[in-house]
């Protein structure tokens, strides 16, 4: 597509979305049955992508990436309110993003507890931990080579237990609150940034590590020095997968047993009751807290290995 300046750009947006407000809130609902709704629902459609591709064509800052990725997701939103309500979607199998953002609003202080239970204690508490506890094994491994052989097929063991063997049997070792969310987090973040680490501890170039024997750098200023700096890109891989791993391994956790309070506990209680806004809401909640995780840590992986042309290329 042809690039556009970013005012031509602004002005075609602000457009679209006049005419997309009109056809919404005037003629969505009473011709969702007739002739007319399909063709004017595929002209919004092609109106949508015409402006995404605008935004995408745009070239010059990064901040263009941000508003073509929010100008879809707002889009998305769109499309699905009128959809949902224009066919009267029942709100147990799809509720409307404005019952949504309303569940939210009125559940705010239960959500915030949830959130506070579930990713400030179980997920964070286990994510540090984990990710840790990898990373020193790691050390451990690359620095005693008999360990390879004795320590790392025990620790590949971890990979491979299931989490719904798991969650029952940290709720009776560690009891019902946040600790044993926080074990099955340990035990989900361990494994990845186990393998990460010493795959990028020999990453380091050959001259490299043998410009570091001629200078007689011992193994901890050649680790320090070179290799810990060449597996930053491997670490800070193995943090953003951990990050979501996380969170997806705290919530399933709640399910097996739990106190009156986390997002896993509030999408079983809330589902049982058919209060699907609310479940949709602390879904909503657990994934900006995981997209805003990993925007985090790309943000500080582009400031801290600034240097690797896998980061720079960027």
């Amino acid at each position: 597509m042809k690039a556009r300046s970013p005012q031509a750009v602004l002005g075609l947006v602000v457009a679209s979305v006049l005419i997309a407000a009109v056809f919404i809130a005037s003629h969505a609902y009473s011709i969702s049955t007739s002739s007319l709704f399909l063709p004017l629902f595929l002209g919004v459609l092609l109106l949508a992508v015409w402006t995404v591709r605008a935004c995408a064509a745009l070239d010059g800052r990064p901040a263009y990436g941000l508003v073509t990725a929010g100008l879809f997701g707002l889009w998305l939103l769109y499309f699905w309110q009128l959809l949902v309500t224009a066919y009267e979607v029942p709100r147990v199998l799809l509720p409307s993003p404005l019952l949504i953002v309303q569940a939210m609003g009125e559940g705010g202080a239960v959500l915030w507890g949830d959130f506070v239970q579930t990713v400030l204690k179980s997920v964070l508490t286990g994510w540090v931990l984990g990710c840790g506890l990898g990373f020193a094994v790691a050390v451990a491994i690359d620095r005693l080579p008999f360990l390879q052989r004795g320590l790392l097929p025990i620790a590949s063991l971890t990979s491979t237990v299931p989490l719904v063997g798991v969650a029952p049997i940290a709720v009776m070792w560690f009891g019902f609150d946040w600790p044993s969310k926080a074990a099955v987090v340990v035990l989900m973040t361990f494994f990845p940034m186990l393998v990460s680490t010493l795959a990028g501890l020999k990453a380091a170039g050959k001259l490299e590590r043998e410009l570091m024997h001629s200078y007689a750098a011992g193994y901890w200023q050649t680790l320090l020095g070179l290799r810990l700096p060449s597996a930053l890109p491997f670490i800070f891989g193995a943090l953003k997968v951990n990050a979501t791993l996380a969170l997806i391994g705290a919530i399933v956790a709640e399910f097996f047993g739990s106190p009156t309070a986390g997002l896993g506990f509030r999408i079983s209680t809330e589902a049982a009751k058919m209060h699907m806004p609310l479940v949709w809401g602390a879904i909503v909640v657990a994934a900006l807290t995981g997209s805003l995780a990993y925007a985090l840590l790309v943000q500080l992986e582009r400031r801290f290995a600034f240097w690797h042309p896998s980061v720079r290329s960027r």
